[in-house]
């Protein structure tokens, strides 16, 4: 096959309007659920004391193992709400690549990823190989 039918082939090798309408979709219910976990946590755990969390509401100490549980159960949600926020993060970028017109190319090697993949992980970057490769790279660096 020349180049020029290569380069062809690669133009035409996007989503069309119904798929990414989909994919959108899938995109904003991911958002307002990653959103609405965030509240919750922020509600849990930012607008509470340490007392109030606990549940101890009389004026003595509260005992270490309680305070470190509470400390890690705090910790760990908002670890969590951090991981939530990347996704949005990652959401809104992808989002910005429907309105643009390059949602769905692989940063890496500019091939379509798979709609299973999409499907799966909407706000994938990468195709499968190449996400494997940077996978594998990360882990080597390790």
């Amino acid at each position: 096959m020349s180049a020029k039918k290569k380069i062809k082939k690669y133009k035409m090798k996007k989503y069309n309007k119904k798929d990414l309408k989909i994919f959108k979709g899938l995109l904003l219910e991911i958002k307002e659920k990653f959103s609405r976990q965030i509240l919750s946590v922020e509600k849990d755990n930012l607008r509470t004391s340490q007392k109030d969390a606990s549940g101890d509401l009389s004026s003595y100490s509260i005992h270490m193992a309680d305070m470190a549980t509470d400390s890690y159960d705090r910790e760990f949600s908002l670890n969590m709400a951090s991981v939530e926020q990347k996704v949005i993060y990652e959401i809104d970028e992808a989002l910005k690549r429907i309105e643009e017109g390059g949602y769905g190319k692989c940063n890496i090697c500019d091939g379509l990823i798979a709609k299973n993949r999409l499907k799966a992980v909407p706000y994938a970057k990468c195709c499968v190989a190449c996400q494997n490769d940077q996978d594998r790279e990360k882990k080597k660096n390790r």
